[in-house]
């Protein structure tokens, strides 16, 4: 099978900008839809009491409480508007591996088909 180099990066190329695009349309559209709701229904949380984070240190130490805090942060990740921008860093994440994939690609690839110039096998 012969692979030609340059359609196949031209075609990288290509899915690296689809992804762009769809990906960063999409983040405009989450981010113009969403609302940052309010912090809660009733305007009050437990979890940012002064009692609830002296209980989390008590029973797990200052790990815990840190756990805590980093657990609500990446869950705060995926609501409202945040949402757009997490959605914006993965495609442009994404997108820049399959360009950078298709800028470093080898441009010396073998082929098992004989080429033009070696049509009898000879030489």
């Amino acid at each position: 099978m012969k692979w030609n180099i340059t359609h196949l990066q031209t075609r990288l190329y290509l899915i690296a900008a689809i992804i762009l695009l769809v990906g960063l349309g999409s983040a405009t559209l989450i981010y113009l839809a969403a609302e940052n709701a309010a912090d809660s229904v009733l305007g009050y949380e437990p979890e940012n009491s002064k009692m609830y984070i002296h209980d989390l240190e008590l029973y797990g130490g200052k790990a815990n409480v840190l756990a805590n805090e980093l657990m609500h942060w990446f869950v705060g990740l995926w609501h409202g508007k945040s949402l757009a921008f997490t959605v914006g860093c993965i495609t442009l994440f994404i997108s820049f591996v399959v360009f950078f994939v298709a800028n470093h690609m080898p441009s010396d690839v073998k082929s098992d088909d004989r080429d033009e110039n070696n049509r009898a096998g000879t030489g």
